[in-house]
């Protein structure tokens, strides 16, 4: 025990300041990010919007986001990331406390839209900060603390909304998410150094090559598509994987919500740790390959686990080491693949890609089930991540330069 509480602290040692303030940051905003996960009712329920239309302006998010992501790396390279944040988190505040005014399903949607894309300005700007203010050898686990904040973050955010929505009204998730976005930029405005602007006349000449173009980075996109695929992958968690405990296995709400519950705990309790007992090793691909690997394991385990209870918790174990193993080593590669100049643009694609992933997660999950049945379901994502762990193979034997963490 003692061996095991030591590790954990030192899990937490030698990571800058400034990553604290950011992760404490995405604590309050993402504690306020319930919202999310109940707009669907207020549509539903106070605006008394039919199914299909809740679902319609929905899907405006995964369009906003992945907009959102693509404008906020353009912007990131050519502004500071600093001003981006702030500006992202306020304005994001301000448009959501436009759905208190706005009632009709075009302007939901144009609302919602606004609100994805001006939210995920955030995140290739976020991405840039903690390339500054991490080193080579503790990047991974700078990544990681900001991934324990989030899921503290959801953690705490669906508790917290579904008391306020019961109690208060759903209006007042709106209120609370803009007053969390404030709050957000207010620490970051007065408790992060604002950076020394980069010299414009190299910057101008590094934007000018085209030739340093994360576009023209063959290597880097088809490692982008492969962490596409593995987000669809992983994302059935989520997109289908409920309707499964529902519908096949008789699970009810609440036992669905403590399986995903145990997810975020079970990253909160294991992954800093653990990657710091993974990132003395210095490597990752092979972390990325068996975090890949976790998820054909996982849903094999529930496709023959007949139903059973620990067959349902074994599975949300080992696709929570999925996403442990693979997503803070996939996002060290794609922070230190660019150049300083190109960080915005290396991020942006990144964040695209899950974009793009939570978009195609449930189209594909639900539809393959719903045609064929979750047999033939499980059949297919298990082909699909045995591929994208193939294909994560051969590129990790094509692209030496990344294959250690003290890349640049």
């Amino acid at each position: 025990m003692y061996r095991l509480l030591h590790l954990y602290r030192d899990s937490f040692a030698n990571i800058q300041k400034n990553i604290w303030i950011l992760s404490f940051t995405m604590f309050i905003n993402r504690s306020g990010s319930m919202v999310l996960l109940f707009t669907s009712l207020y549509l539903t329920k106070e605006l008394h919007f039919t199914i299909a239309e809740a679902g319609i302006a929905m899907s405006f998010y995964g369009i906003g986001s992945v907009l959102g992501s693509y404008a906020g790396g353009w912007l990131t390279d050519r502004k500071s990331f600093f001003d981006i944040m702030i500006l992202s988190l306020v304005s994001s505040g301000l448009i959501l406390l436009i759905l208190l005014a706005v009632t009709t399903p075009f302007l939901i949607a144009c609302v919602i839209f606004a609100y994805a894309f001006s939210s995920d300005l955030f995140r290739p700007a976020n991405a840039k900060a903690i390339a500054l203010y991490s080193t080579p050898l503790n990047r991974t686990r700078s990544v990681s603390l900001v991934r324990l904040a989030i899921n503290l973050g959801f953690s705490v955010g669906p508790a917290a909304g579904g008391f306020i929505a019961y109690y208060l009204g759903y209006k007042w998730l709106f209120v609370v998410d803009a007053m969390t976005s404030m709050g957000a930029a207010f620490i970051l405005y007065y408790y992060l150094p604002r950076p020394k602007d980069e010299p414009k006349s190299l910057t101008s000449t590094i934007l000018g090559d085209r030739s340093t173009s994360a576009y023209r980075d063959y290597t880097y996109l088809l490692f982008i598509l492969f962490v596409a695929l593995f987000g669809i992958c992983f994302f059935q968690l989520f997109a289908s994987i409920p309707q499964y405990f529902n519908t096949v296995s008789h699970y009810d709400e609440g036992t669905i919500g403590l399986l995903l519950a145990l997810n975020g705990i079970l990253v909160v309790l294991i992954e800093m740790p653990f990657i710091a007992f993974l990132e003395k090793k210095q490597k990752i691909f092979p972390f990325i390959i068996a975090g890949v690997l976790c998820i054909p394991i996982s849903f094999g385990i529930l496709q023959f686990g007949h139903h059973l209870m620990i067959s349902a918790i074994i599975y949300t174990f080992i696709i929570t080491m999925s996403e442990i193993f693979a997503m803070p080593f996939m996002m060290n590669y794609s922070l230190s693949r660019a150049s300083k100049e190109r960080q915005g643009q290396y991020s942006a694609l990144y964040s695209i890609s899950y974009g793009l992933a939570n978009i195609a997660a449930p189209l594909l999950g639900l539809g393959i089930a719903s045609r064929y049945g979750f047999n033939t379901m499980f059949d297919f994502f298990i082909a699909l991540s045995l591929l994208t762990a193939l294909g994560f193979l051969l590129l990790s034997k094509h692209a030496s330069k990344t294959i250690t963490i003290p890349i640049r």
